[in-house]
């Protein structure tokens, strides 16, 4: 029982945390430079490619603007379960063995960090990638959710394509 214990011995572990470090440094230099360097919330947006624009948003939702609520009650119950979840995650990687989910459960600590700090600094997350093709937009996300969302998919992908045990089925 010894060796599942979470340690930081763990060289999967150590990796894993240096990643989500760097995901959540990656973050929030990127919010820096919208916020203090272009002043984005005061253009709104700012046309880069034919089908993508730098675009604020001040979310109050969670990740791409899902589940929205304008209250501090909101705010705090959203930072008090994605600390929550950052915790279980956190955990999680420190005990995971397998080289994949340990990235996955990386990318996933590092966003949720980085939009804990927003909620914390600003009661909001800063967003502001905006894709969109034609008149069809996508969400307005940032570098967390990114990283969120590819470690999510990670960790699904590979729960998909694990091995039926035979005993299973």
């Amino acid at each position: 029982m010894a060796e599942m214990a979470p340690t930081l011995s763990n060289p999967l572990a150590r990796l894993g945390f240096a990643v989500a470090a760097l995901v959540l440094v990656i973050d929030q230099v990127s919010k820096y430079w919208v916020l203090e360097v272009i002043h984005l919330p005061l253009r709104g947006f700012i046309d880069v490619a034919p089908f993508f624009r730098l675009t604020f948003v001040g979310n109050v939702g969670v990740s791409m603007g899902l589940f929205a609520g304008g209250s501090e009650v909101s705010r705090w119950v959203l930072t008090i379960v994605t600390a929550g979840i950052a915790v279980a995650v956190a955990l999680w990687l420190a005990r995971e063995r397998q080289q994949a989910e340990s990235l996955a459960l990386a990318l996933v600590l590092g966003g949720a960090l980085g939009n804990i700090v927003d909620r914390l600094r600003f009661g909001y997350v800063v967003d502001f990638l905006h894709f969109f093709w034609g008149a069809h937009s996508f969400w307005v996300f940032n570098v967390a959710d990114a990283g969120i969302s590819l470690g999510v998919v990670i960790l699904l992908g590979r729960a998909l394509m694990a091995p039926k045990d035979k005993s299973d089925a």
